[in-house]
């Protein structure tokens, strides 16, 4: 049975509590890692690997990203593989860290006409899914991971966040 050890950590902004962002976070991102393990044979180690979930604003993940990516603007996500990865690769130990930014969050959330909530699940998936190699740099792999994400969000009771779109 795929297990993580979650680590939550608030860093800048107003979010819930870390214990309601633990649960949330066991809650999605176990249910994303039962997902890779039973229906895409993702494999996984021993013991739980490791990951990191930081919850930030707009100001900080943009100085995230203008340091790791040269791109000078908040975004919603960011994950960092804490190893190279391929999809259906055998993590380590530690399989990185996500971050998300609070006032990219909630804005999209409004723009999507999606409760924060439903949102912020999907962001949380889709940094998981970047953890495990997966991208969408190309339309081939955007399908995929885009598929993948939607399967997830649906085992969890959330909509198709990509109804009406062209892969990204």
């Amino acid at each position: 049975m795929a297990e993580l050890d979650i680590q939550i950590s608030v860093e800048a902004g107003v979010w819930p509590s870390e214990e309601e962002l633990q649960v949330l976070a066991e809650r999605v991102l176990g249910a994303a890692a039962i997902y890779l393990e039973k229906n895409e044979k993702q494999p996984f180690p021993q013991m739980a690997p490791e990951l990191s979930l930081v919850f930030t604003d707009d100001a900080s993940i943009r100085e995230i990203n203008a340091e790791w990516r040269e791109q000078d603007k908040a975004t919603n996500v960011l994950s960092f593989p804490a190893f190279p990865l391929v999809p259906g690769g055998k993590p380590g130990p530690m399989l990185g860290d996500i971050i998300i930014a609070k006032e990219t969050v909630e804005r999209e959330a409004v723009e999507l006409e999606k409760s924060f909530d439903d949102h912020l699940t999907h962001l949380m998936v889709h940094g998981f899914l970047h953890l495990f190699g997966y991208d969408h740099m190309n339309n081939s792999e955007a399908e995929r991971m885009e598929g993948l994400e939607t399967r997830i969000l649906a085992g969890l009771g959330l909509s198709d966040p990509y109804a009406g779109q062209d892969p990204i």
